[in-house]
């Protein structure tokens, strides 16, 4: 597993939104996560975008929206490096998680943003025109300041959640392990876990992997997850299978197999439990 780093910001209640330019040869910043919101447009430059458990192209004008606490990662192709005809060049906004939440969690006014911004908890992706409204407020933000970039800010968010037509990137089941990195037995088992979910786990062969008794580390296992090991396996075959559906050509039979269940009705049963529709009808909604 990719190790993931918690960057802390110098965002405060008193200063809640950093808002800047940037321009760089490449991307260079690794796999991390923060508890601020972060906006990033891509006004130069082509790579891709590692978010929870998807990765995504970009190229100029597409814009990224990620949630409190969501890994990520901008990843420049390893030619740009040395090459100063290459670049990165674009607008990066962060804000509080906080920000404004008694208003936008209350008033109805703010419903857009509040969907706006509980959606970003899985990334989202938009592809700006260059004229646009959304890519002029954008570029004002960093250069305002107190009342006026709040404003601003607020009329950003408004603009994205009711105009520009935009993707959510992480797939349906996808929970963000942050705080669960934050205790190093847990994270070995999510290693372990990351590295062999389409294969068959017995309970007392991981349970042993961490020197724990069966029982004990059933309870320790809910107690870090809220779910059963169960679940957390079958949510992990299920989300990997909907990365396949939508980014391959294998058959539905083929990725049954390839996600671990050793029927193909045992995995139609489960995956319609947790999306809500069988994996064909998933497959033809997302083309």
């Amino acid at each position: 597993m990719k190790k993931i780093m918690n960057e802390k910001l110098a965002i405060s209640t008193t200063h809640p939104i950093r808002a800047r330019l940037y321009d760089y040869p490449c991307f260079t910043y690794p796999w991390h996560y923060h508890d601020e919101y972060e906006i990033i447009y891509v006004e130069e430059g082509e790579g891709e975008c590692l978010v929870g458990d998807s990765i995504v192209p970009y190229s100029k004008g597409d814009l990224f929206f990620f949630g409190s606490g969501l890994p990520h990662s901008m990843q420049s192709p390893s030619r740009c490096e040395g090459m100063p005809e290459q670049c990165v060049r674009g607008v990066n906004i962060q804000f509080e998680k906080d920000f404004m939440h008694y208003s936008i969690s209350q008033y109805s006014q703010f419903i857009s943003i509040r969907n706006l911004l509980e959606e970003s908890s899985r990334g989202i992706k938009l592809s700006l025109p260059r004229a646009g409204k959304v890519v002029r407020l954008l570029k004002q933000l960093p250069l305002a300041k107190g009342a006026e970039q709040i404003i601003l800010l607020l009329s950003l968010l408004q603009t994205i959640a009711t105009g520009e037509e935009r993707k959510c990137l992480t797939t349906p089941h996808y929970t963000p392990t942050t705080s669960i990195l934050k205790n190093e037995r847990m994270e070995k088992v999510i290693a372990y876990l990351n590295k062999h979910y389409t294969e068959p786990i017995g309970l007392n062969e991981i349970a042993s992997y961490i020197a724990m008794n069966p029982a004990a580390f059933c309870r320790y296992f809910k107690e870090n997850t809220g779910k059963t090991l169960k679940e957390y396996i079958l949510e992990m075959r299920i989300s990997y299978a909907c990365k396949l559906l939508t980014g391959s050509r294998m058959n539905v039979s083929q990725i049954c197999v390839t996600c671990g269940f050793d029927t193909p009705a045992h995995f139609y049963r489960v995956f319609k439990r947790l999306i809500g529709m069988t994996p064909t009808l998933y497959r033809e909604q997302m083309e």
